[in-house]
């Protein structure tokens, strides 16, 4: 069991909560406010469709060990962030 693995999806899972439920969208970094037509769309979209699955495989991760675990963290990372990166550029952008 890694419990630095866990750890991080315990805490993306309560960033998804912060963000996707209470729409605290200061949280989330590098964005411009005055660009964004939906602030809470964009935090059910980032929060439920990015940090809570990437939380959640995190936390099933951390109990499970297999070959290239971290290559396959990676590429399912970078997918979820590619299409939650699309989302926001054609729905939520001026």
């Amino acid at each position: 069991m890694d419990y630095g693995l866990l750890m991080i999806g315990l805490a993306l899972v309560l960033v998804s909560y912060l963000v996707g439920v209470k729409k605290q969208t200061w949280l989330l970094a590098g964005f411009n406010e005055k660009m964004i037509k939906n602030k809470s769309l964009l935090g059910t979209v980032s929060g439920l469709l990015f940090f809570l699955p990437l939380g959640l495989i995190a936390i099933i991760n951390s109990y499970i060990d297999y070959a290239h675990e971290g290559t396959i963290l990676v590429v399912i990372m970078l997918v979820l962030l590619t299409v939650v990166y699309v989302f926001i550029n054609r729905r939520l952008m001026d």
